[in-house]
């Protein structure tokens, strides 16, 4: 990247640090469960709009998608980050100022990162900059990727473009570290009937709480594959209806993680053995999906490694410590297990993700965002999405 043209989008990210703080609290109220982005979306696409990215549009799975130079492109590259919150809320959240920080529930994962990619796009619109020839861009602020969301608008885009996805970012997190590996999990909600009956007068009948509970056990008796990290948990549990009742249904929800698609499958396997035996035993037990998140499987390595590189130079120049690169669940899942190289980066420091005391150093927002700039300009510019350069 050409020095004149860092100190331009610098200068621009100094120029617009108010906007940014001010865009950051409006979307940050805006309530956006998972599968519920639609208020949101909305907010995001007319401001879009507005900068000038008239054919912004919602898309079939509630992506807010900006393409540039698409149609007749060879190759694409998707920058993302995600709508939605992990919180269940439908009204407003209520923005806090203090010492310098931003409270609010999802306010740094991902409303602050969302803000920081579309300021970007108004970067490139206010400077009239165009892909370069055969390369289209794809921003998009995407569906679902906390819990049961199951990574539903990442899944949609990548299966879109599919191999004409050069390279992949996705802004999510706090800075420190850069996502390059997936981990990978499957998740499922075990379920068991029974007659049930009176805890008296109907005793001696099966209770569908304790035949869960055996299940549990024989579950938490699993011996981990060694070849990955690899866990398991129980996550809910819920049945019966009263005391005084034999429980006639009781469910859990189940997960495993791992980085490895091996491990994953031994995993599967032991769980299919544990539901079989007990329905052999004649219990009525019934097992659901709920989701499954690949990991990674056929990246070309020294293109996902130039892509990390990449990122990782401009993080140095706007961070106090070098990035370290991790394994994570998030929205590159997807174009990492399509052998797609993928990363995910932070742009904000925070803390408390997860909960409703989460918050933001608003003055992190602009270091925050001229990285995310930088980047994303050194992706496209740089020869970092084109297949046939290993930098």
């Amino acid at each position: 990247m050409k020095e004149t043209q860092l100190h331009d989008y610098e200068a621009f990210v100094e120029e617009h640090k108010e906007e940014t703080i001010e865009l950051l609290k409006q979307w940050a109220s805006i309530p956006a469960p998972s599968h519920q982005e639609e208020q949101k979306a909305l907010a995001v696409r007319d401001w879009l709009r507005v900068q000038g990215a008239g054919t912004a549009f919602i898309d079939e799975a509630g992506n807010v998608v900006f393409e540039m130079g698409c149609e007749d492109a060879e190759k694409v590259i998707l920058f993302m980050a995600h709508l939605d919150v992990v919180f269940p809320d439908t009204e407003p959240f209520v923005i806090r100022e203090e010492d310098g920080k931003l409270f609010a529930p999802g306010i740094g994962d991902d409303t602050a990162n969302l803000v920081q990619l579309m300021m970007t796009v108004k970067y490139i619109l206010t400077r009239g900059l165009k892909p370069p020839k055969g390369l289209g861009l794809v921003f998009a602020a995407n569906t679902c990727e906390e819990g049961l969301g199951n990574l539903k608008g990442s899944r949609y885009l990548c299966t879109k473009w599919g191999s004409r996805i050069a390279a992949f970012l996705s802004l999510d997190g706090y800075t420190g570290w850069i996502v390059t590996k997936a981990v990978g999990s499957q998740r499922y909600e075990i379920t068991v009937g029974t007659e049930g009956g009176h805890s008296y007068s109907a005793f001696g009948n099966p209770n569908a709480i304790h035949i869960l509970s055996g299940i549990i056990q024989q579950l938490y008796s699993v011996r981990l594959p060694k070849e990955a990290k690899t866990t398991y948990n129980v996550g809910t549990i819920e049945g019966g209806t009263t005391i005084n009742s034999i429980a006639q249904k009781a469910s859990m929800t189940y997960e495993f993680r791992s980085e490895s698609h091996e491990c994953l499958h031994k995993m599967e396997e032991f769980l299919n053995s544990v539901i079989q035996s007990a329905q052999k035993a004649g219990w009525d037990v019934e097992l659901t999906t709920l989701g499954i998140r690949p990991c990674n499987q056929g990246v070309d390595e020294a293109r996902l490694e130039a892509l990390s590189l990449c990122c990782q130079k401009v993080l140095e120049r706007y961070e106090t410590a070098a990035p370290k690169t991790k394994a994570s669940s998030t929205d590159a899942n997807i174009p990492l297990s399509m052998g797609i190289p993928a990363c995910t980066v932070g742009c904000v420091k925070g803390g408390g993700a997860h909960t409703r005391e989460e918050w933001i150093w608003i003055d992190s927002m602009v270091p925050g965002q001229k990285a995310a700039l930088g980047m994303i300009l050194s992706i496209i510019y740089d020869g970092y999405g084109d297949p046939g350069v290993t930098r």
